[in-house]
């Protein structure tokens, strides 16, 4: 595939691998384990001297044009897909980690991610250390000799923080240790982690990848010496977080809407951001396509927009943002992101309750706060919902 196509001729003809019946969609192949022409092939097959298909825990021809798609979206060498991205998480950090090292991770993180790095790893003797999300010489101080890698989302989930890539791939680069972004909520479409110094990138492939709320997935990208090399592909190969074949096709046909979509989720949250930015019961919009965020202008150079993530504050904490939720019509109540239709969620109950309430504050996370994953309705007809609550 020639390298000066657009993304979203990469999102249509990348990972294309057309069996003797030509068919034009891709192809399912819903199987177990594949067949050797011989003991010989078999062998070689498994010690790594031939390429081919071995066992659908880590090699299926699905599974491997989604890869390779996505690969080419971020613009990685390869990529590793997972049955999730809490799993892509937990087998980059097993990949490349070992007892007694240590992780920098921002403080505003997705609440099952700070409960992977705070209360599983450190069982293990991985310990982590949360610094502000958008101090950078926080980070740099946080560095010790045993450091081996950073790790961050941006934007933020919830508040939409924006951490500066660039700089922090200096920081990680001094340390000698691997950055990590979780582009999630922008995806390739609106933000390239790699070109911007990461050495990886996270995927939940749930979200915006899917695009439509139906399967599971997970991503690991980067360099083939450290996804192949470093012990992460030996990791899924052998303890099976393994994405299906059929999760795969279903992920591979939403990457072929993903550029339109994204950009409608974009223009939808920022009319809502404006609209709730005027409303008297709400005390602050975070969204980074708005000059009120505090990143904005970072937003600007390291974004193509600001994204599908609305979060904002309301008066009166818990009870008037349950409120808010429970007036809805229209909006689907659900912790889940990235969907084509709309999701409203309470992170401080949700997504972000098994953290303690001291993590909860550090990370700004109010009682009064509700985050919405704007979809692809009218705007005028979400902002008539939210209105009922607000």
């Amino acid at each position: 595939m020639s390298d000066d196509l657009e993304l979203e001729t990469l999102a249509l003809h990348t990972g294309i691998h057309r069996s003797q019946f030509n068919e034009h969609s891709e192809a399912m192949y819903l199987t177990s384990s594949f067949v050797f022409e011989s003991a010989a092939q078999a062998a070689a097959r498994f010690s790594g001297d031939e390429p081919g298909n071995i066992y659908s825990r880590f090699t299926n021809p699905t599974v491997t044009a989604m890869q390779e798609r996505l690969a080419a979206l971020e613009g990685a060498e390869t990529c590793i897909a997972t049955a999730s991205g809490m799993s892509a998480i937990l087998a980059c950090v097993m990949g490349l980690l070992s007892a007694g090292d240590h992780i920098i991770a921002s403080r505003s993180l997705f609440g099952a991610t700070v409960n992977l790095f705070s209360n599983i790893l450190n069982r293990f003797k991985i310990e982590t250390t949360f610094v502000s999300a958008t101090d950078v010489e926080a980070w740099r101080s946080a560095v010790q000799a045993n450091t081996k890698l950073l790790f961050l989302e941006t934007p933020s989930n919830p508040l939409t923080e924006i951490s500066d890539i660039a700089a922090l791939s200096t920081v990680a680069k001094q340390a000698n240790a691997w950055l990590v972004v979780d582009n999630c909520f922008c995806t390739p479409i609106l933000q390239k982690p790699l070109a911007l110094g990461a050495d990886i990138v996270i995927h939940s492939a749930t979200k915006y990848l899917d695009g439509q709320g139906r399967v599971l997935g997970g991503a690991v990208l980067g360099n083939r010496e450290v996804l192949m090399e470093s012990g992460i592909f030996g990791f899924l190969r052998t303890a099976g977080p393994t994405l299906s074949a059929f999760n795969a096709w279903v992920i591979l046909k939403g990457l072929e809407t993903l550029k339109i979509r994204m950009e409608a989720h974009s223009a939808h949250a920022l009319d809502i951001a404006h609209w709730l930015e005027q409303q008297p019961n709400v005390t602050r919009v975070f969204y980074p396509g708005l000059p009120s965020h505090p990143q904005y202008e970072l937003a600007k150079r390291q974004q193509a927009t600001g994204g599908g993530i609305v979060t904002f504050e309301v008066k009166g904490g818990k009870e008037a943002a349950w409120r808010v939720i429970d007036s809805t019509r229209l909006i689907s109540i659900t912790a889940n992101l990235g969907d084509a239709k709309s999701t409203l969620t309470h992170p401080a109950t949700t997504t972000h309750g098994r953290i303690s309430q001291e993590a909860r504050d550090a990370a700004g996370i109010t009682d009064g706060l509700l985050r919405i994953a704007v979809g692809l309705e009218s705007p005028r007809d979400l902002k008539t919902d939210l209105a009922r609550g607000l």
